[in-house]
């Protein structure tokens, strides 16, 4: 898919676990690690919304598209 998730980036660079976060937005731990390892196919503009309050960032730090990657069929 050639929408790179950069969940763990700023993860890492808030210095917050997913399961504070899973905690702090009220998603389920597997949600977040299903988006974090960019497996996840949509995301709600809500979800999108919590996880940028928790984490004090922009959609464009969470996400980013890579044209070098081809899009998936289906």
């Amino acid at each position: 898919m050639a929408i790179i998730v950069k969940l763990d980036d700023v993860l890492h660079a808030r210095r917050m676990t997913l399961t504070e976060l899973a905690e702090k937005v009220n998603i389920t731990l597997a949600n977040l690690s299903i988006l974090k390892t960019g497996k996840a196919r949509a995301i709600r503009f809500s979800t999108l919304e919590a996880i940028c309050a928790a984490l004090a960032c922009q959609p464009g730090d969470l996400l980013a598209f890579d044209p070098t990657i081809p899009a998936e069929e289906g």
